[in-house]
């Protein structure tokens, strides 16, 4: 049609404007993200054009990612099943290498089925949109009241089931189904609770260990509110899983505070070593995931191979406790050194493997990760939107497979800073 081409030409041309200028927002406000290509010599060092570094920045708690037992259940699995799924698990994706690896993941975390899902971002979003749904078939309402440092896989999910405008880290005019509450702040969380509605179901969601300041969730808190005011509890595991807990099982395992959770939420990139997630709930709820959570039912199903690689993991946690110990004993020498030199974390477990080390501005943050990648350690910077304006910092990350001395150098070089 006459003036068609001409139509496209100026859209392209508007939306290539708009996406010029709003790189060079972000890059003159140092928020400018770039990939960069990494190639993985082991489980805590990488190759950067050339050099060799050590990696400080990973979620790679336990070295799993390059465990034995791991990459030969995986490479077992591609020659038994092939490289991928080919279909949504409703379809033909789901084959005997996912029905044992979620078995192995409900006994694990103590529920009685899991999930998998191709990572903890849809994960997240299948365990909301499932909650949502089943809500509104049954014609009922539901009301999420979310942590404001909540991951944004978990923000994201909120704000598409309510038609809420939340930010990148939960700030922003409260939906119609959520409200955001202060970090950790159970006074007002108790508030909420006690003035909903009285045929409004309530789902509080968090995370464990929060990924970005390494500080905890105050379970005993919660289950101490949920039996006053009852209330579904969803909690992300991503990093507490495989740090914490006998066998890895999580935080709320180790505070004996399982049962009080209704949904937990894993990842099988970080302390397992893989990729992918996983939902662990009651046969119930993976039903209504299955049925209304549509991250999981139009996505094709995780590859076989990472399936058996996460159940290999599981059993790699079993049996070597040792990584856990020794992730965790790295953990509380490095924040010890870093609090004599001045560096402060926010309050919570004092052997997380997440160090966030503040240094407000993002140009400081940017100029402190260039230092040390000049001293042959890789420590990458967060910038805002990923944390709050003003907050930018270091993200240091440990591995049971980091040495002693490598330890001691990433101290030292902060310790300079």
């Amino acid at each position: 049609m006459p003036g068609t081409t001409d139509n496209n030409s100026t859209d392209n041309s508007s939306l290539t404007r708009a996406i010029e200028q709003a790189l060079v927002t972000r890059d003159r406000d140092h928020q400018l993200r770039r990939r960069q290509i990494v190639r993985a010599i082991d489980a805590t060092h990488v190759d950067i054009d050339g050099r060799r570094l050590t990696s400080f920045c990973s979620n790679n708690y336990l070295g799993l990612s390059h465990h034995p037992r791991v990459i030969e259940a995986m490479a077992r699995a591609v020659r038994e099943h092939g490289a991928g799924s080919a279909a949504s698990p409703l379809i033909t994706g789901h084959t005997p290498a996912h029905a044992s690896a979620e078995a192995a993941l409900a006994r694990w975390k103590q529920t009685e089925a899991a999930l998998l899902l191709p990572s903890g971002y849809q994960a997240n979003h299948a365990a909301i949109q499932a909650i949502a749904g089943t809500a509104a078939a049954a014609g009922g309402r539901v009301r999420f009241l979310l942590d404001k440092l909540a991951h944004a896989s978990l923000v994201d999910a909120i704000r598409a089931v309510t038609g809420g405008s939340v930010g990148d880290r939960g700030e922003g005019s409260a939906g119609r189904g959520f409200r955001v509450f202060a970090h950790n702040d159970l006074a007002k969380l108790s508030r909420l609770l006690r003035d909903a509605a009285p045929d409004e179901i309530q789902v509080v969601v968090t995370e464990s260990i929060f990924s970005m300041d390494g500080d905890a969730a105050d379970l005993a808190g919660l289950a101490a509110l949920k039996r006053e005011h009852p209330f579904t509890l969803v909690l992300d595991e991503a990093h507490g899983s495989g740090v914490y807990g006998h066998a890895g099982a999580g935080y709320a395992a180790e505070h004996g505070l399982a049962s009080a959770v209704d949904v937990f939420i894993v990842t099988l990139s970080k302390a397992l070593g893989a990729a992918g997630g996983a939902i662990c709930a009651s046969g119930a709820f993976c039903d209504a995931v299955a049925n209304f959570g549509r991250a999981y039912v139009y996505s094709t199903a995780t590859p076989p191979a990472l399936a058996a690689a996460a159940e290999a993991a599981v059993g790699v946690l079993r049996d070597e406790p040792q990584r856990q110990r020794r992730v965790r004993t790295l953990a509380q020498h490095a924040r010890a050194e870093l609090a004599r030199a001045g560096f402060r974390f926010p309050p919570g477990p004092a052997d997380s493997p997440i160090l966030p080390l503040i240094l407000g501005d993002e140009r400081a943050a940017t100029a402190a990760a260039n230092r040390l990648r000049d001293a042959g350690l890789l420590v990458l910077p967060v910038r805002p939107p990923t944390v709050p304006k003003g907050s930018s910092r270091l993200r240091v990350t440990l591995s049971s497979e980091h040495r002693d001395d490598e330890v001691e150098r990433l101290v030292a070089a902060l310790g300079r800073l």
